[in-house]
């Protein structure tokens, strides 16, 4: 269930309803896909939705390949992307997990092992984002396809 601070409040029901299992467990239940498993975007101008609710969170130009088998980012797509954090200590780590503002959900965790000029590294699941080409407002299926 999401948040009631959260822009976007739907039911687990609703979530469960709109996403694809996979998807669902990533995003809801601050699950990780397998890595290279949705890491095969195309390489063309666009940008990367929020799987749950559409919003616009990273942009084909700062993704880059940091073969770790999940879609990498040096940066959040613009000032007013809806990407928070917060602090993970699960699995015995600690880490910084980043999330979608507008709907809570789980995209994946950033580090600080990136390259310049941020020196970020947003290591986000695949399933939790969309990708749509530049000029295409069509909502996502929730799949977490591209």
């Amino acid at each position: 269930m999401s948040k009631p601070g959260h822009k976007i409040v739907k039911t687990d029901a609703e979530w469960r309803a709109q996403l694809s299992p996979l998807a669902y467990e990533v995003t809801r239940n601050h699950g990780t896909e397998r890595p290279h498993s949705n890491d095969d975007f195309p390489e063309i101008p666009g940008s990367y939705h929020c799987t749950c609710c559409g919003a616009v969170l990273f942009d084909q130009a700062d993704k880059f390949n940091a073969h770790c088998g999940w879609p990498s980012f040096n940066r959040v797509g613009g000032a007013d992307a809806p990407v928070g954090e917060s602090l993970d200590t699960s699995h015995g780590m600690r880490r910084t997990e980043v999330h979608c503002t507008d709907c809570g959900a789980h995209l994946g965790h950033v580090f600080p092992d990136g390259p310049p000029p941020t020196g970020l590294r947003y290591c986000i699941n695949g399933v939790a984002i969309e990708f749509r080409p530049a000029g295409d407002d069509a909502p996502g299926d929730g799949t977490g396809a591209g």
